[in-house]
């Protein structure tokens, strides 16, 4: 897949001006979204202002349809920015990972595991 422009309109559960929301199609935890820009920006750093502005907005927007359905005990925040860095899709999209007490041993240290030697401290 080389960007969302092609996600079918009966997976978005949700569309602003700048971004529209669906669940990821190989979720990490139950209620796992992504929130995608309308506009293809190849990652974060190409967002304009406005689309900036309006992220956070989103973001919340995507934990209440969690809220709703799940119960999590927390949340990851991510965002994989070119390639060396994990992103496969160069299109926006930043996931919403809802987290459960016990869905893994120890999560001390969170998105520092992504170079997993170096994560505890």
């Amino acid at each position: 897949m080389k960007d969302f422009t092609a996600i079918a309109h009966d997976r978005i559960i949700y569309k602003d001006d700048y971004f529209f929301i669906i669940k990821d199609g190989f979720p990490v935890n139950l209620g796992h979204l992504l929130i995608i820009s309308n506009e293809v920006r190849k990652d974060f750093f190409e967002l304009t202002d406005n689309e900036k502005s309006q992220l956070p907005k989103t973001i919340e927007k995507a934990k209440e349809f969690i809220s709703q359905e799940f119960n999590p005990d927390g949340y990851n925040i991510g965002m994989n920015c070119g390639e060396t860095a994990g992103q496969t899709v160069f299109h926006f999209h930043c996931h919403l990972i809802p987290r459960y007490k016990g869905d893994m041993d120890n999560p001390r240290g969170g998105v520092r595991h992504v170079i997993p030697a170096k994560g505890n401290y």
